[in-house]
């Protein structure tokens, strides 16, 4: 726990005695798969960091239809926008499996923002690197077909929680596959057919909300 603690950006940018000092005053919790840590269109100010498990960010349209922004790891932070600017959560986070994670309100956050310039230059970096996502995101659906889509959300998911074996990259994402395609921005039939054309053509072996990316270099093409 402790180490993914340090691997947030907010946290690395500090001294072990600060990193410490600051995780004092954090409140932990520990959330079941499913559980909401908030929902879209409520008022927000905090931040959590996640210590074990997943969450995923989602929105909901106005005609139901759900996707999915992002799907999160040890070490990563969301809903950091309500310290800046509290106001309605833009996305509801939902704990994609069991999960421990850290809280921080406003009013915990201030004092080290005035004391510590290296915090905020940490956060800000952290919001640039979320909103060159999004900007990225935002054109993979206008200028990539939905194979390179799933290509590149596999191989993301393999950067965060993949784990080298003798026969290839083991990526435990923990999602079915309707959530996949949300996270892709597809039907869910139409994810299913990249990942069969994927799967015949030796690239990947599909198993339960895992996959195994046997080719990482053809598939890494793909995504481009």
């Amino acid at each position: 726990m402790d180490d993914a603690f340090m691997q947030a950006p907010l946290f690395a940018a500090l001294d072990a005695e600060g990193a410490a000092a600051l995780r004092a005053t954090l409140r932990e919790t520990v959330v079941a798969k499913g559980d909401l840590l908030f929902h879209e269109a409520e008022p927000g100010d905090r931040m959590y960091v996640i210590l074990e498990g997943k969450v995923k960010l989602g929105q909901t349209s106005n005609d139901g239809r759900e996707s999915l922004m992002a799907v999160l790891g040890p070490g990563e932070m969301f809903g950091e926008l309500s310290l800046f600017d509290p106001g309605m959560r833009t996305s509801t986070a939902t704990a994609l499996t069991d999960a421990v994670v850290l809280g921080m309100g406003n009013e915990q956050l201030r004092p080290w923002l005035a004391g510590r310039p290296e915090v905020a230059a940490a956060l800000l970096q952290a919001l640039a690197r979320r909103l060159r996502r999004t900007n990225e995101a935002m054109a993979d659906l206008v200028f990539s077909d939905v194979p390179g889509r799933v290509a590149k959300a596999l191989m993301d998911l393999g950067e965060k929680f993949g784990t080298v074996t003798p026969d290839g990259l083991m990526v435990t994402h923990d999602m079915t596959q309707e959530e996949l395609a949300q996270l892709v921005g597809a039907s869910r039939e139409t994810v299913n057919k990249a990942l069969a054309d994927f799967t015949q053509r030796g690239w990947i072996r599909l198993e339960s909300r895992q996959v195994l990316i046997l080719d990482v270099e053809r598939l890494g093409r793909r995504a481009r």
